[in-house]
């Protein structure tokens, strides 16, 4: 099948990945990967692969109302909080809540000289749950929007996939056309659990389900 630059990433895990034990299991995984999308490299993605994008789009409307409870996600169809226990503590609720009033500076003042910049980092608040994406930043390019991000951890089967669709989603909420979207990727990895179940996606079953590693 024809593959798109998140399927090329994928392939390249598990190729030239290496082999390393977490505390979440065995992974194969690559450092300081890029994946560079244009709005048509991020279509061919949305058309091929199997992203949860009704679940995600409550998912990033939860996150910006800064909503902790793991009840209210599940009422929204949302289920892989539930490990986490009953409340998202430093979580990243705690980091969106502050994307809706940077959205609203971004198309109210459109400078190109800013770099506007969502962190998502650690406080001293005891952790169940930090966020994988630690970054964002919006800029402006001759008229364009150019979104980078920063993860410093990204399970390449569920992770990965959730958090370009939620950039793709912040883009949509700025008055400008996007021209790229960049994820510099200090860890990205597959575990082994779902080593066999990758290969079968790039193989052309899209019916696989990957398991969730806790």
């Amino acid at each position: 099948m024809k593959k798109n630059k998140y399927y090329n990433l994928l392939d390249k895990i598990l190729s030239t990945g290496k082999e390393q034990q977490n505390k979440k299991g065995r992974i194969r995984y690559l450092l300081n990967e890029h994946l560079t999308l244009t709005p048509v490299d991020l279509l061919d993605i949305f058309e091929s692969h199997g992203i949860a994008r009704k679940k995600l789009r409550g998912e990033l409307e939860l996150f910006m109302q800064g909503e902790r409870n793991v009840e209210r996600y599940r009422e929204a169809g949302i289920n892989w909080w539930d490990y986490c226990g009953s409340i998202l503590v430093n979580s990243y609720p705690t980091y969106f809540e502050k994307l809706p009033g940077l959205l609203q500076r971004i198309n109210r003042e459109k400078r190109n000289s800013k770099n506007y910049v969502l962190f998502l980092g650690t406080t001293d608040a005891e952790s169940n749950q930090a966020p994988c994406l630690s970054l964002v930043q919006f800029q402006i390019d001759e008229g364009e929007l150019v979104v980078s991000a920063y993860q410093r951890s990204s399970d390449a089967n569920l992770g990965l996939p959730a958090d370009i669709y939620h950039l793709y989603l912040m883009s949509r909420q700025i008055d400008l056309p996007l021209k790229s979207i960049t994820l510099t990727l200090a860890n990205v990895h597959i575990y082994a659990n779902n080593i066999d179940k990758t290969k079968e996606m790039l193989n052309g079953d899209c019916s696989v389900r990957f398991d969730l590693n806790t």
